[in-house]
């Protein structure tokens, strides 16, 4: 199905993300919709075991959000009013709001740096207290934070580590699967992501208890749900905890299970273009590239993060890159401390490397479906901006 995203009378001309359903996609969501049944049931259930057969773990529970997936993570790991987890500033802010949510509260540590935003365990380590009850590790732009030092980190105080995948379905460390290096993983399945089906979330594990926390809560706390009693498995329900209405429906679950088996192919397309993005960016005076060459095997590449030497000039040259190239960027991310809401709840937070990668980040446009003749295009509109 063609997008409409880029066509000639749009504006901007390159958008940042651009989502191309195929005819699959929209044959698997019109068959449920021909069903009748649309609440959670056994779509669900194959996109569950399809995804969890894919990332290689026990237990993949479908919700409605990645924030939905943190929030139950942080529960199932203990996470409560006193408790501290450890959390990058350098995220979207669902990482640490799933933790308030339960009460608990953030501690935010530092970057490895410029060139690599994910979580410092240097950091991490120094900000252990008795207090804290688990780790959190996002996967940047979908490059594997350090989660086997993390893990060592975590493992020898007693913590969980959960990950925060939400940019990274089928990136990799050292071969193994990022989501499955901790004591849960939390997907994202919303609008702009790798594997988007609009609204959704992913909890991985090996874990039973987690998954059995996680299918509990995602429903009202309740013992059966509406398509077991439907079939007749069961007439009744009890309630057992404070559960949330956490569920993700049919139509989405249809359309993630149609797309999972394109996403091997979406995800070697973006490596290819990243490394063509990575090879004309290289040498552009002002501007600087993130992570390694060799980093990009181990991706999702979800984004294209670069970085410019001199931050006062970020926001000139966006406003450049949109209004006289047609290019839209974005930028990944505000720091989470620096937010209003953040800065009320938790005044005088120093994140040295973190406040100075917030300004110095700019995203550029990267989808599967991205022309070689619109990767140019943007290549030309930073030359001969950021040189300006």
């Amino acid at each position: 199905m063609p997008s409409t995203a880029t066509s000639a009378d749009t504006f901007p001309q390159i958008p940042l993300f651009d989502l191309r359903l195929e005819q699959e996609d929209l044959d698997a969501v019109e068959a449920v919709l021909r069903t009748g049944w649309l609440t959670m049931g056994p779509k669900t259930q194959e996109f569950e075991a399809a995804f969890a057969e894919h990332l290689g773990c026990e237990h993949a529970v479908a919700v409605n959000s990645c924030t939905a997936a943190l929030h139950v993570a942080y529960l199932a790991a203990g996470v409560g009013p006193g408790d501290e987890v450890i959390v990058p500033a350098m995220t979207f802010a669902a990482t640490a709001t799933a933790v308030l949510y339960c009460g608990g509260t953030p501690v935010f540590a530092d970057i490895v740096g410029d060139h690599d935003f994910s979580i410092d365990p240097d950091d991490v380590a120094a900000k252990i207290t008795p207090r804290t009850k688990a780790i959190s590790a996002v996967h940047f732009a979908g490059y594997p934070a350090p989660v086997d030092r993390l893990r060592e980190i975590a493992d020898a105080h007693g913590l969980p580590l959960i990950e925060d995948v939400a940019h990274a379905p089928s990136a990799t460390l050292h071969g193994r699967k990022l989501g499955t290096w901790g004591a849960a993983g939390c997907f994202s399945l919303f609008s702009n992501k790798i594997l988007s089906v609009g609204e959704g979330g992913l909890l991985c594990t090996d874990d039973a208890r987690i998954a059995d926390v996680a299918r509990s809560l995602r429903s009202h706390a309740m013992t059966s749900g509406t398509w077991e009693r439907h079939t007749g498995q069961t007439t009744t329900y009890d309630v057992v905890g404070l559960g949330f209405n956490y569920r993700i429906d049919e139509p989405r679950s249809a359309l993630g299970l149609s797309r999972l088996r394109r996403l091997e192919d979406d995800i070697a397309t973006r490596r290819d273009l990243t490394r063509r993005y990575r090879e004309l960016l290289r040498d552009v005076p002002g501007l600087q590239l993130m992570f390694t060459d060799a980093s990009v095997d181990d991706s999702s590449c979800y984004v294209m993060p670069i970085t410019l030497e001199d931050p006062a000039r970020r926001d000139e040259i966006r406003i450049a890159l949109r209004e006289k190239h047609g290019v839209q960027t974005s930028v990944f991310y505000p720091a989470v401390h620096e937010f209003t809401a953040y800065r009320e709840r938790f005044p005088g937070i120093s994140l040295p490397k973190t406040e100075r990668a917030a300004r110095i980040e700019i995203t550029i446009p990267l989808f599967p479906h991205l022309t070689h003749e619109q990767q140019d295009r943007v290549v030309a509109a930073l030359r001969a901006e950021v040189g300006a």
